[in-house]
């Protein structure tokens, strides 16, 4: 039912966003020529990795610049990626890993592999017994503010009490997110 849902949720936002998914990659493009879409190695369900899809929102080579977690004015960050990540745009290639089985719509963001080192065995195999999602439990309450153990806390609480209910609780909190703060 869960893997219905995904499928009929991610065709209907591609319809309604296929303007703006086309607006972002043009405007993405036109501002320094470099690709659109920006893929990552991460981690999804049984420990399966997989590349996910996002908007670039940093300069071209951004990762040879140094950092891997962005702060508050990051100067690797263009002024399209700004916009983008406040408004969580950058998610919306992510529905094409929903439609390939990868993600869900709901679930807890996927780790990337270097993130292996914070749970124990039995965290980590919870953790990724469901598929994970474009928004979770963390994004939908604590959004960016999160310590990296609370998100871990509210990644394994989703694994342990996943349902249809509770998605659809974590999608009316994130839009109101969304709306409210501006995004991240």
């Amino acid at each position: 039912m869960k893997r219905a849902i995904d499928i009929f949720l991610a065709l209907v936002t591609l319809v309604l966003m296929s303007p703006v998914l086309i607006w972002i990659a043009l405007a993405i493009r036109l501002h320094d020529g470099g690709p659109s879409v920006f893929g990552q190695i991460r981690v999804g369900r049984g420990g399966r990795e997989f590349r996910m899809l996002k908007f670039r929102s940093m300069v071209v080579d951004a990762e040879r610049l140094g950092g891997h977690s962005t702060a508050e004015g990051d100067p690797r960050i263009t002024r399209i990626g700004r916009f983008i990540r406040r408004t969580s745009l950058d998610e919306l290639p992510q529905v094409f890993n929903v439609l390939a089985g990868d993600m869900s719509i709901v679930g807890p963001r996927p780790d990337v592999p270097a993130q292996r080192a914070l749970y124990t065995e039995s965290e980590w195999l919870l953790r990724h017994r469901v598929r994970p999602g474009i928004t979770g439990l963390a994004q939908a309450t604590v959004r960016s503010e999160a310590t990296p153990e609370q998100r871990k806390s509210l990644d394994l609480e989703y694994a342990r009490e996943a349902s249809l209910q509770l998605d659809l609780k974590i999608i009316g909190l994130t839009f109101r997110q969304i709306v409210s703060k501006g995004g991240h």
